[in-house]
């Protein structure tokens, strides 16, 4: 015999009100907590909601009086990547504090899909946008202007604009692996880098390179990767490198997502090359990586706490936090 696997209808308001045998408006007052019910009624049709499992449409009920909601939005790249993961846990948690809830969406590194991210959220009528745009920005930062939504960009400083950002000492902690492994005589050093049109890349890319002429280090240069993307990538790219005639003896990934790849490739390899991987991540510490760490859920929670400070009235110009990094030596970048 067939299942009905659609799924149950939600009660509606006319329900309780004829389960608790008053009038919808009656209804609707008692739920909503406005004056002239009694106390007895109140009670009665709050029991029927109760009962059949009613709730309120809080955000509904805001939008159709004119409000605004207490939602904030975060548009980032992918949250099974555990960097943006602990930037939402982090901006969460400081929101939860002012009574605000975050709402996060995926921007898949797609500015077609952003712009249309955006314009959900500014239907649904956001308080304020952490954005970590997949470009630029300046799109994301027309389109929230119009609104007068609030924003800060998280991660990716915006281009050709000032606006609020938290951003990584990326140039920093990029010159500390790039001297790093110079100091530990190594030459012939691969860099592997995601999309070089993000700020951030371009950012760890220059001042890598930066320390390498400084150095007077030319060797690097045939080993240099760009746009690898994702861990899957990484590994082929990085198995083409230890291929090579005459192999890097050193490797720097530029985030975390690429340092697993990276590990993956050098996995059963018996003379692998020295490895600094940009971000830390979970296991890193036991599997022995090297990494160039900073606080990511700190980026969350400075981020919220600016968008909160918008939100609050600061009408000031724009502001600019960096979370600083360290470099974490654990074995693989001391080989």
């Amino acid at each position: 015999m067939p299942v009905d696997e659609s799924p149950a209808r939600p009660p509606t308001l006319n329900e309780v009100a004829a389960r608790a045998g008053v009038s919808l408006k009656t209804a609707s007052r008692a739920l909503n907590g406005e004056p002239y019910v009694s106390g007895a009624t109140e009670r009665r049709v709050r029991q029927a909601a109760d009962e059949l499992g009613y709730r309120l449409n809080g955000l509904a009920r805001e939008l159709r009086t004119g409000g605004t909601s207490a939602l904030v939005g975060l548009i980032s790249g992918d949250l099974a990547n555990p960097f943006y993961s602990a930037v939402a846990s982090g901006a969460e948690r400081e929101l939860r504090r002012h009574g605000l809830l975050l709402i996060t969406v995926n921007n898949d590194e797609d500015s077609a899909l952003e712009s249309s991210l955006l314009s959900a959220l500014v239907e649904r009528r956001v308080r304020a946008l952490l954005v970590i745009p997949s470009s630029g920005g300046s799109p994301i930062a027309v389109g929230a202007k119009a609104h007068n939504v609030p924003f800060v960009f998280v991660d990716r400083p915006p281009v050709g604009l000032a606006a609020d950002s938290v951003l990584i000492d990326n140039a920093g902690g990029a010159r500390a692996a790039a001297e790093h492994l110079l100091a530990g005589g190594h030459r012939r050093i691969a860099l592997v880098a995601d999309l070089v049109r993000t700020a951030s890349q371009q950012a760890r890319i220059s001042a890598f390179g930066a320390a390498m002429r400084a150095a007077g280090n030319p060797d690097w240069e045939p080993y240099v990767r760009t746009d690898v993307h994702d861990a899957a990538t990484a590994t082929r790219v990085v198995g083409e490198l230890l291929a090579l005639p005459e192999p890097p003896t050193a490797l720097f990934t530029t985030n975390n997502q690429l340092t697993i790849g990276a590990l993956r490739a050098l996995r059963g390899h018996r003379h692998p090359p020295a490895l600094v991987g940009f971000d830390d991540f979970e296991l890193a510490d036991v599997v022995g990586v090297t990494v160039v760490a900073h606080d990511m859920v700190e980026l969350g929670r400075a981020a919220a706490r600016l968008a909160q400070e918008r939100i609050a009235g600061y009408a000031g110009p724009p502001r600019t936090v960096v979370i600083p990094t360290t470099l974490i030596p654990r074995g693989s970048g001391e080989r």
